[in-house]
């Protein structure tokens, strides 16, 4: 009932929006990503250093039933809608760009194990209609989102991500995000970050309970003393970045430990920062079947591969492809015992050719991403 007041709501204010005179050099930026690698938000902060000349907005949190008529003007007078998850546009003539959030290795839409069939027909329909150009990176990536979406082909245009140009140039340095985050200065240190995927939707009250309990990995044999002193003892600091809601169940749990760090929205908010725009400091990353991983492919820096929910996702949600260890370029563990005995030895020679094998399988395009999404929407799109 909540879902169908929701789309009614919008079908309404995008009724009322298309009363409003469309500009020519006006932008939108529908941006769902929050900051934690949102191509929306890092080609908005582009546009405003690099092309004054148009009239860009940005609009967060979207989709959202608490947006003033004002944003509803803005966006009604858009000609171009840039947007994170799905297309959305008021009118025809508006161009609506398509950069979603990421490569994706979860099952999504009418691949998933977790969908309905009404609701994947009605996305199936609004990217028919409302997508325009979708940003993409690879031959791979056409196939796996249009596997999941039904996206047709000549939607598609190799321009890349925008958040990817973030990567090589970090807000800040290395010394100040551990003085930030770790309040510390250590000349030898390496900075890794955990980003899991949304667990919640496993439904398992167990995994939810475990991390309310500070148990960010839902370990059986987690004990957070000993693993920061076992990165305390290699100079390493761990930043732990987990999917809002599971902050959420933080708000009580002040950390006391020197060399783990949770990082929570507030700061990346207070500062005008990105996740991506920090990414390029740390050393190494820890997910589980985030896409994350495939955009850390381009800094060619270890990766480690958090499995122990494994079988519980690709029976609940299923990935795109597998086997897993076959796509995870990356040493996998399955308990905090198994990621101490590794903490020594992140990375080898043939990891590392694996990275790049993945690299070269999900970007084909080059850099700057940002100018290209730019000068394809308005010097070479014919609609």
């Amino acid at each position: 009932m909540k879902s169908f007041l929701f789309r009614l709501y919008l079908a309404w204010m995008k009724f009322r929006a298309r009363f409003t005179t469309m500009e020519d050099n006006t932008i939108v930026v529908l941006n769902g990503s929050g900051r934690s690698g949102s191509n929306g938000y890092a080609f908005y902060k582009w546009l405003l250093i690099n092309h004054p000349e148009f009239d860009t907005t940005l609009v967060e949190p979207w989709p959202s039933s608490h947006l003033k008529w004002e944003t509803w003007q803005k966006i009604g007078a858009a000609r171009y809608v840039i947007t994170t998850h799905q297309p959305f546009k008021v009118r025809k003539r508006q161009i609506n760009v398509q950069l979603w959030h990421g490569v994706p290795l979860k099952r999504m839409g009418i691949m998933a194990n977790n969908t309905k069939y009404r609701d994947n027909k009605r996305n199936e329909k609004l990217w028919h209609k409302t997508a325009d150009i979708v940003a993409s990176s690879s031959d791979l990536y056409e196939t796996l989102m249009s596997a999941c979406m039904a996206i047709e082909t000549k939607k598609y245009h190799k321009i890349g991500f925008p958040r990817l140009d973030l990567l090589d140039s970090p807000a800040i340095s290395k010394k100040q995000l551990l003085k930030d985050l770790f309040n510390t200065e250590d000349d030898q240190a390496q900075i890794g970050i955990y980003m899991p995927t949304f667990r919640y939707e496993l439904e398992d009250k167990t995994i939810m309970d475990k991390i309310k309990e500070g148990n960010f990995f839902a370990f059986e044999d987690f004990d957070g003393e000993k693993l920061n002193e076992e990165l305390a003892k290699r100079h390493q600091y761990l930043i732990v970045k987990l999917h809002p809601y599971e902050m959420r169940l933080f708000d009580n749990f002040k950390s006391s430990y020197s060399n783990i760090a949770f990082l929570n929205n507030d700061y990346l908010f207070d500062n005008n920062y990105d996740l991506y725009e920090l990414l390029g400091d740390t050393d190494f990353l820890m997910t589980d079947f985030s896409s994350i991983y495939f955009d850390y492919l381009h800094l060619n820096k270890p990766i480690v591969f958090v499995t122990h929910f494994l079988k519980q996702y690709e029976k609940t949600r299923g990935l795109l492809m597998g086997p897993y260890s076959e796509i995870t370029p990356g040493i996998s563990v399955n308990s905090e015992q198994e990621l101490i005995d590794n903490l020594d030895h992140l990375d080898n020679q043939q990891i590392a050719n694996r990275r790049l094998y993945w690299l070269h399988l999900t970007s084909q395009v080059k850099g700057p991403y940002c100018e290209k999404v730019f000068k394809y929407m308005t010097q070479e799109y014919r609609g």
